[in-house]
């Protein structure tokens, strides 16, 4: 017999050491989110200390709101059932840290997607649920109508928010010397403003119009200015350690998108999905859904528990709510605005 020449050892050794590193890979995926969720029975859900239209709490427990609904689809999809969620209400300065310390597994909490905090935060955004902007408000009996009108003014601010970055920024740029008043939740940021402690407050236009909607001497008492000073892309996050997971909430969203432009609703997925083209589109592939560890059906499971994307908007931002916000950017590609989810075969 031939001795193994120095060559084939080498490729031997390499052989070995990739089948360690891949075994290493898959005993490290088996420790997953996903797992852990399993194990538990309930996803732990991050989301707002209360914001109509995102995520609030009413007089009977239950959370409402499309960043709720979105915790539900997820729940729907990984543990088979959309009551399976654990709501954890979070300041804004504590959503991040309850992430990575595994408080929460999921945090869907009108979160805007920036590089700074994927970068540096050890995160990772699965995607748009949420389009939105940076905007003022301000009491409509003061005629201010422009932000050069408020030029060396108190403007309210919630604290660790890419709202108080962009203010200080916006501020600076335009030379309009507007002094932050800093506050730790979004009742502080109300009260501050109700109480007359600013004449305006700053913050994602979609909250202003919350605030808005709620006030004691209706709507028109106060004003959103025209301008919008920063993009403010609402995305669910998930630690930065764990790929698979993040595959599974990702798609979870693209389904609900694309669910949408297929005219595939929470009522109608049944008798939809016997569509072999539809079926295609929105079911995937038997062997992917086995590599994320998940039962199949998942993605018409999430669809059941929150109807499409345009159901979801509708029913927490649209006519059928008291915000009465404008889809625009929120609107599928087809109709003007950026919502739009890749291909899943």
């Amino acid at each position: 017999m031939k001795r193994p020449t120095r060559s084939c050892v080498a490729l031997v050794c390499a052989a070995m050491l990739m089948l360690q590193i891949m075994s290493t890979s898959v005993a490290a995926a088996d420790s997953t989110t996903l797992a852990h969720v399993k194990a538990r029975g309930v996803l732990r859900c991050g989301v707002s200390d209360g914001i109509a239209g995102f995520s609030l709490k009413d007089a009977t427990g239950r959370w409402s709101g499309i960043d709720a609904d979105f915790c539900r689809a997820v729940a729907a999809a990984a543990l088979g059932n959309p009551e399976k969620v654990e709501f954890v209400p979070l300041k804004a300065s504590a959503r991040f840290p309850a992430l990575r310390t595994g408080r929460i597994d999921l945090l869907a909490r009108n979160t805007t997607w920036t590089l700074l905090r994927e970068g540096t935060l050890r995160v990772q955004f699965a995607g748009v649920l949420f389009y939105d902007t940076q905007s003022f408000m301000v009491w409509t009996k003061s005629g201010v109508r422009a932000l050069a009108s408020l030029k060396g003014a108190t403007v309210c601010v919630q604290r660790e928010t890419s709202s108080e970055l962009n203010l200080a920024g916006y501020s600076n740029a335009n030379a309009l010397d507007l002094k932050p008043l800093v506050v730790g939740t979004v009742a502080e940021l109300e009260q501050a403003f109700l109480s007359g402690r600013c004449p305006a407050l700053t913050a994602d236009a979609s909250l202003l119009a919350a605030l808005r909607s709620r006030a004691a001497d209706g709507a028109a008492a106060m004003t959103i200015l025209p301008e919008h000073i920063s993009k403010q892309p609402h995305a669910p996050a998930v630690r930065g350690d764990d790929d698979a997971w993040l595959v599974i909430v990702r798609w979870v969203l693209f389904t609900l998108i694309a669910a949408e432009e297929l005219g595939v609703t929470g009522q109608n997925a049944t008798e939809r999905l016997r569509d072999p083209l539809v079926a295609r589109a929105l079911i995937p592939d038997a062997s992917v859904t086995a590599t994320l560890g998940i039962e199949p059906g998942w993605t018409a499971r999430a669809l059941a528990s929150a109807g499409n994307y345009g159901e979801m908007f509708e029913r927490n931002f649209g006519t059928k709510s008291p915000l009465q916000i404008e889809r625009g950017l929120n609107n599928l590609y087809t109709h003007g605005g950026l919502m739009y989810a890749p291909p899943m075969q």
